[in-house]
């Protein structure tokens, strides 16, 4: 991704996600998502977003949501983004991501780091670009 290139997005605020938090004695979990083997570890966060299943690092989480009820959170943290160009595979916390051309490579901060992909439909779905004049 280049700098340049990564435009300013927030989440709209009617895309909850149903969270909890992995708060077990384990190792972790190992799973298959977006076309490699994922991690977790205990205290990270398995996410429920419309049916899309994933786990996201305390550290991320805690950054980026806000709970709005009892087990459900809004991303209130702006993130950068830019339409892939080229099919090509993403290095997450979790593990890899393939994504398609056209599909949007998401950062939760502007140089870049703590990145994962998003299909283009569900990303203009849940994403609204944000203007210059926008609050953070």
């Amino acid at each position: 991704m280049t700098q340049a290139a990564r435009q300013r997005y927030r989440k709209r605020t009617d895309a909850l996600v149903t969270a909890v938090q992995l708060r077990l004695d384990t190792p972790g979990l190992v799973y298959q998502k977006w076309g490699a083997e994922q991690r977790c570890k205990a205290g990270d966060w398995l996410i429920d977003n419309d049916g899309d299943i994933y786990t996201v690092s305390d550290e991320s989480f805690r950054a980026t949501y806000r709970e709005v009820a009892a087990g459900r959170y809004r991303k209130t943290a702006s993130v950068w983004a830019v339409a892939a160009e080229v099919a090509g595979t993403l290095s997450t916390q979790e593990g890899q991501t393939s994504y398609a051309a056209g599909d949007y490579l998401v950062s939760n901060d502007v140089q870049g780091n703590d990145s994962y992909a998003v299909g283009k439909a569900r990303f203009e779905m849940l994403y609204a670009r944000m203007t210059p004049g926008d609050d953070a």
